[in-house]
């Protein structure tokens, strides 16, 4: 299995409306991707920005190159959520699991 990790952050106005992007649309388009298994969304609420991290889970490297193409490592991120974020990293950082919780 392959943890994604990626970071993007928001102006805490746009906060609320990025969430839900990504529990409405972002990540339900993720199914359609064989080899996708789900993911957590993580954020942090702060005075100048909140930072949100999603860690995406895969089946192997091959199902991470269907999500995101030969260049897997480049973040893929849809023109709506440009939009509400204020930065994000332009590439994604790919583990193996190798322990899960029981």
């Amino acid at each position: 299995m392959i943890a994604r990790l990626w970071h993007g952050r928001t102006k805490p106005e746009n906060a609320n409306s990025y969430e839900k992007l990504l529990r409405t649309k972002v990540f339900p388009s993720f199914d359609r991707v064989t080899g996708y298994r789900g993911a957590y969304l993580f954020r942090e609420d702060g005075e100048i920005e909140s930072e949100f991290v999603t860690l995406t889970l895969f089946e192997d490297l091959e199902a991470v190159r269907r999500f995101a193409g030969e260049n897997y490592e480049a973040a893929v991120v849809s023109a709506e959520a440009r939009k509400l974020l204020s930065r994000f990293d332009q590439r994604s950082k790919h583990y193996q699991i190798v322990i899960t919780p029981a």
